[in-house]
């Protein structure tokens, strides 16, 4: 998928390093796409609404080690 025009990408509060050690995410037609911030001129991941919203609601309801 090439990134999609005018997404406006954000990077959590949470992250590290100033933010250079993360994943960026961003609302996209149908979709929440998510990059590496270390290179974003590289691939995006693209997730349906769906997923991406079961995703999150995992991780706040700790399924996942994310520390």
């Amino acid at each position: 998928m090439i990134t999609p025009p005018n997404v406006v990408w954000r990077k959590s509060r949470r992250s590290d390093n100033g933010g250079q050690n993360c994943v960026e995410i961003a609302s996209a037609e149908q979709a929440v796409v998510v990059r590496d911030s270390k290179d974003p001129e590289g691939g995006i991941l693209a997730f349906r609404q769906s997923e991406w919203s079961a995703f999150a609601q995992r991780i706040k309801g700790g399924c996942y080690d994310i520390s």
